[in-house]
């Protein structure tokens, strides 16, 4: 029995508008306006809050650690208060979820989002109910690419390592792959690093459509 166990942001769902704009309220609030741009900073937003901080902070000749950790939870509440604002599920994802679904394939969700933003996402976008587990950032006291957040999930859906597949968009999720010996599918439709092929991973994804294809070719 296969399992396929799904990155969430820039994987699943295009997060970044929502990511971003809770980051600038962050900023409008130190009195700098929006310093992060919705579209030219997508891949900051997926790197999380702290990052997207950070980002905003350099830019503005002002970083400050003091400042990323008092504003952190600022902005986590704000990104909590507008989480599915502009957030879309990409094209295509629930479909192949649900054809895989079908075909008794176990399907998860591996995340380093925390675990109740990432829950609360899901519902308000009326998906959570076709994963079998979810596992955040804060889930396990480690996160990806720990492959122990990986084995934790596939746990969690009744599946087995050795028979399971890691789809992601960055980085991250390729290294939580290579830890866990699973094969990696990275999809190009994200927010990741670069040229994916670089990171030779086992299949490079470029539509939903494309996935039971995909996962033959790893699994063979």
């Amino acid at each position: 029995m296969t399992t396929v166990i799904f990155d969430l942001d820039g994987t699943l769902a295009d997060t970044s508008g929502d990511l971003i704009a809770a980051a600038n309220h962050c900023f409008v609030q130190m009195g700098q306006g929006e310093v992060l741009h919705p579209k030219r900073d997508a891949a900051v937003g997926m790197r999380g809050g702290r990052a997207m901080l950070t980002c905003g902070l350099e830019r503005l000749g002002k970083m400050d650690m003091s400042l990323v950790d008092a504003y952190y939870p600022i902005l986590i509440e704000a990104y909590r208060a507008k989480i599915d604002v502009h957030t879309q599920m990409f094209p295509g994802a629930m479909d192949a979820v649900g054809r895989l679904r079908a075909r008794g394939v176990k399907v998860g969700i591996c995340t380093n989002k925390p675990v109740a933003l990432a829950e609360l996402l899901l519902k308000r976008l009326g998906v959570r109910e076709a994963f079998a587990a979810v596992i955040g950032a804060d889930s396990l006291p480690v996160r990806k690419p720990d492959p122990q957040a990986f084995f934790e999930t596939v746990r969690q859906v009744g599946g087995q390592v050795e028979r399971a597949v890691m789809v992601g968009d960055t980085i991250t999720d390729h290294k939580t792959a290579r830890a866990a010996a699973v094969p990696s599918i990275l999809v190009d439709f994200g927010f990741g690093d670069g040229d994916l092929a670089l990171l030779k991973p086992d299949a490079i994804l470029t539509s939903y459509a494309d996935l039971e294809a995909c996962l033959a070719r790893v699994l063979a």
